[in-house]
């Protein structure tokens, strides 16, 4: 895994939207907040574009990505927000440059679509982080965003686990992989489906309705993606909704009953998907897992 030079200050960070579009007023705290942090920013006009949900058409997000991603002067690019639309772009990008001169690409939920193609195609690290929709002004020194500054800038990311009922904890050691589990789903039989095997599984999700976490927890069961895992972390898996006649098992069983026939280590409740605490995970980088004194250590 090629990881990209950790950032520096002064170095300049971009904010792109490859999904759903953003408003100015939307972004200038993630703005005040690089800035506090010692970084230049950098977007222009692009990224306000607007095309019906999305942020301009498919050749203008295409084409601003792609010059952050040839901008040997850009050190990471922060994508502004998820929802959807990543995938409609991806196959439109040259990553020649990138791979030549890598950098951070940055966020979480329909961002996985990034994380999963860079990894698979590349072999080069990225970040799942807070996004700068998430930023809010007078409310800068989070948790959240300190994990993000602290990733970038090449510090130890070490976070303690509670126990959950349904955890297997056990030492793992394996580079990390996945993001929002149905983003994952959707990659399945394209060129950024993911190469699981020897890997930690890292999974989270929002508003999904219980069967479709059990529709697509069989789906990567069946299509050998947990059959050799080194670990499966879970994150979030917020605001599930059921119908008129219940499931009968809340997010968490499922996915614990699809991996009752596996012997891999499983932690629930790591802190990062869609919430406010959103901890930063450097993804293709190893990820270490330990006990001590009964509590889950897991560094990244």
């Amino acid at each position: 895994m090629i990881i990209p030079p950790y950032l520096e200050a002064g170095d300049t960070i971009a904010i792109a939207a490859p999904a759903r579009k953003v408003s100015e007023q939307e972004m200038l705290s993630a703005v005040h907040f690089l800035q506090e942090a010692g970084f230049r920013v950098h977007f222009d006009e692009r990224l306000f574009a607007e095309c019906h949900q999305f942020a301009g058409d498919e050749p203008t997000r295409a084409g601003y990505i792609q010059e952050l991603l040839d901008n040997p002067d850009i050190k990471a690019v922060w994508f502004a927000r998820g929802g959807y639309g990543s995938a409609r772009i991806i196959d439109q990008l040259d990553f020649s440059a990138f791979c030549r001169s890598p950098k951070w690409l940055v966020g979480y939920s329909d961002v996985t679509v990034f994380h999963a193609h860079v990894h698979q195609r590349y072999g080069i690290a990225t970040l799942h982080a807070t996004m700068p929709i998430n930023v809010h002004d007078g409310e800068f020194d989070t948790p959240a965003n300190r994990s993000l500054v602290d990733a970038l800038t090449g510090r130890r990311l070490r976070y303690e686990i509670q126990k959950h009922p349904l955890s297997r904890p056990d030492e793992f050691s394996a580079p990390v992989v996945g993001g929002n589990l149905s983003i994952l789903y959707s990659l399945m039989g394209s060129p950024s489906e993911l190469d699981t095997d020897g890997k930690v599984l890292f999974i989270e999700d929002l508003d999904e309705y219980l069967y479709h976490i059990d529709r697509m927890m069989t789906n990567l069961d069946r299509s050998g993606k947990l059959r050799n895992l080194a670990g499966l972390i879970v994150g979030y898996l917020s605001d599930m909704h059921d119908n008129t006649i219940p499931y009968g098992k809340n997010a968490e069983e499922i996915v614990a009953e699809h991996c009752q026939k596996y012997d891999f280590p499983i932690i629930f409740n790591f802190p990062a998907g869609h919430e406010a605490l959103n901890k930063a995970i450097r993804m293709g980088c190893p990820m270490h897992c330990r006990i001590q004194n009964q509590q889950i250590i897991i560094e990244n």
